[in-house]
């Protein structure tokens, strides 16, 4: 019985530390659905150059995109005239954070990590979407552009467009990402529970090698931005060094298996192999380099734990509205009779 309310208690803790931010960044990724528009990402992602990988990686670092819904938005991207590299800058990037998982990174494992984070996968979308264009024949044929029609949401009344947004932030993207941020969390407090704190750390863990086992975990694991950071908490607590965590973090998000095989038909099995190699030694080199700052391996991580146990009646609020929010995304929809 203690186990289990331990259990239950590492899940409390790390639920009321992040539910205030997870709530404001929903509230931003609401602002940014309506302020970038699909028509705006595809005009800019044509072209051959490391320029368009560049601006792939800018727009996607914030959007609020997981690994599994960044694929069909990636489909429309390459059909409306997105070139290879920019396509796969896109996908190497967007997936990696959001402004949603970004607070959620601030929240439990410090502003450094959080900046740190959304910086590597900028850069990661660069080196990716780079390396796929060098390796495309200079003869591939840009997709053509179809004409675009005009946005019907501009069109709408501002309060009409403010209840979208609003039912954006609180039913839709919650609803895409409840069930993974559920699992998440709930995986999170069985790796605190199970596993002592500083285990690993006990056990000398050798960093090439714990960074080898995250990039082996990360790849073939569908888990969103948002989720994968209580995980990565949790990872850290263990006694896991901070750039294998982060390692994780970065390829977790980024790659899954389902989503390997579209990647396969949108950039070609070559430009497959060149992302993932590109993307891997992006992520061991990020390891690497972070791993050289002790700070972001400090208490700080430890913190979210502590606010929690002092958490006032703002917290509390905010925690039992995230969780009715991620109860509503996870409720099956009914089915609505079809009109005859």
């Amino acid at each position: 019985m203690p186990f289990i309310l331990n259990i239950l208690h590492e899940i409390w803790l790390v639920t009321m530390a992040m539910a205030p931010y997870l709530l404001f960044g929903f509230l931003m990724a609401g602002i940014l659905s309506a302020v970038l528009s699909k028509d705006f990402v595809r005009k800019h992602l044509g072209g051959r150059s490391w320029v368009q990988s560049l601006k792939a990686a800018l727009v996607g670092v914030p959007m609020p995109i997981c690994s599994c819904g960044v694929i069909p938005l990636a489909a429309s991207l390459r059909e409306h005239g997105a070139s290879r590299g920019a396509t796969a800058s896109f996908l190497a990037s967007t997936p990696q954070t959001g402004i949603d998982s970004l607070m959620v990174t601030y929240a439990l494992m410090g502003l450094p990590c959080a900046v740190f984070r959304a910086v590597v996968a900028f850069i990661s979308g660069i080196i990716c979407g780079t390396a796929v264009e060098a390796v495309t024949p200079k003869d591939d044929p840009p997709h053509p552009t179809p004409a675009q029609p005009a946005s019907a949401t501009l069109k709408k009344k501002p309060v009409k467009r403010c209840l979208g947004m609003l039912e954006y932030v609180f039913i839709t993207l919650p609803r895409n990402i409840s069930k993974a941020m559920l699992f998440g969390i709930i995986l999170s407090g069985l790796i605190s529970g199970l596993v002592p704190e500083n285990y690993f750390a006990d056990q000398t863990t050798n960093l090439w090698l714990a960074m080898l086992l995250m990039l082996v975990i990360g790849t073939p694991l569908y888990v969103c931005s948002t989720a994968s950071v209580p995980i990565a908490l949790s990872f850290i607590k263990a006694g896991i060094p901070l750039g294998a965590v982060l390692v994780f973090l970065i390829t977790g998000p980024a790659t899954n298996a389902a989503a390997l095989t579209t990647l396969w038909k949108l950039i070609g099995k070559k430009q497959l192999a060149v992302f993932l190699l590109a993307l891997s030694v992006t992520a061991i080199g990020a390891g690497l380099l972070l791993n050289q700052f002790p700070i972001y391996t400090d208490a700080s991580v430890y913190a979210c734990h502590d606010a929690a146990q002092s958490a006032g009646w703002f917290e509390w609020l905010s925690t039992i509205f995230l969780v009715l929010v991620l109860a509503n995304g996870i409720r099956p929809l009914r089915e609505k009779g079809s009109a005859l």
